[in-house]
């Protein structure tokens, strides 16, 4: 039976989070039931993990995206996507979306 849409069949548009030169922007969304969603609009910093030990490093530039081919261009930050940090090359394991932070795991270096 036809009818009207529901509040919560809601959709959004994606936050499409960018690496930023200065600072972090972050933006609260209300979501269903009053709860509070961070979307990750401008990310600066990521949380590298390696052997169980994080580390705030600065994020210099998306490297690839497998989500889409033009993000690395646009650098928009995803999870999946390989971003170059000052430490090296870690695949990002958050959301930033979804999230409101970037987590990521430092990549394995191949000496050949």
């Amino acid at each position: 039976m036809a009818r009207k849409k529901r509040k919560y069949e809601l959709g959004r548009e994606p936050a499409f989070t960018k690496v930023v030169e200065e600072s972090e922007k972050r933006k609260i969304i209300r979501t269903r039931g009053g709860n509070r969603k961070v979307r990750l609009v401008g990310a600066l910093y990521a949380n590298v993990f390696e052997n169980g030990k994080g580390r705030k490093v600065k994020i210099e530039r998306v490297l690839e995206n497998p989500a889409n081919r033009q993000y690395a261009r646009r650098d928009v930050v995803t999870k999946g996507a390989i971003i170059e940090t000052e430490i090296g090359k870690a695949v990002v394991t958050s959301r930033p979306g979804q999230h409101g932070i970037v987590n990521a795991v430092l990549l394995k270096e191949e000496n050949a």
